[in-house]
């Protein structure tokens, strides 16, 4: 007999928790990854993980929290909580690399206020796919640096938004989120589109407004990427703050 597990999802300002129902081991992880990953592509501020409801058979499944995990801290670089895992899975994570990722608390009221603790400043905008986005793009940075003092980061995330809001106005042709959200030691950025089509670092093209593509973006940015969004995707880029 197949083991199941089902996902609830509980949305709120600003935190998220998904309650999970059933067994976790190697054959419902994935259905446990799908549901995570939906409820970050939403992007909430925060995500909190219920596993109150979980009888854990199999300790290899509990990295799918990591991984989620990894993935928030990239895009939407926001923070996931886990809470009241049943006493072997807390063992368990305790014994692992997931608890040095993912904080874990005893219950959920408990793990929501941590993640509400830990909820980070955030700005962003709805723009279309137009040259003047790029101008936008690069207010909305000033804007965001001058609100969390951070004068010496402002001129290269300048350039990498502008380099990844151009990337959508040239290629991708859709309306766009643009999101600035602030998890030191990093300023994240990114660019939600409405194009599945993936974006790659190549040589330099000459064009009226932005400048010299996405190899730029790979020169000044800590780390970079893209994610699937719904039928678009999210293109993301953190700089160091410190």
């Amino acid at each position: 007999m197949s083991s199941r597990i089902t996902c609830e999802v509980r949305e709120g300002s600003p935190v998220t928790v998904v309650r999970l129902d059933g067994t976790l081991d190697l054959g419902t992880m994935r259905a446990v990854h799908r549901a995570l990953d939906a409820c970050l592509t939403a992007q909430p501020d925060a995500l909190v993980v219920d596993l109150g409801g979980v009888a854990v058979r199999d300790r290899l499944a509990l990295s799918v929290f990591a991984a989620a995990a990894r993935r928030a801290e990239e895009w939407p670089a926001v923070p996931v909580v886990l809470c009241a895992p049943p006493p072997p899975a807390a063992r368990w994570l305790a014994e692992s690399t997931t608890c040095r990722v993912v904080p874990v608390r005893r219950d959920c009221d408990e793990a929501t206020r941590a993640a509400r603790a830990a909820v980070a400043p955030r700005l962003g905008a709805r723009l279309e796919p137009v040259a003047e986005a790029c101008r936008r793009a690069r207010e909305l940075v000033r804007d965001a640096c001058a609100r969390w003092n951070l004068p010496e980061v402002a001129g290269p995330a300048s350039v990498v938004l502008s380099e990844l809001v151009a990337n959508v106005v040239r290629h991708a042709g859709t309306p766009m989120q643009v999101t600035l959200t602030l998890r030191p030691p990093y300023l994240h950025l990114a660019v939600v589109d409405g194009c599945r089509r993936s974006v790659q670092a190549r040589a330099p093209q000459p064009r009226a407004e932005g400048g010299r593509g996405l190899l730029l973006v790979r020169e000044l940015a800590q780390r970079w990427g893209s994610a699937p969004v719904g039928d678009g995707k999210a293109v993301w880029a953190m700089l160091p703050v410190n």
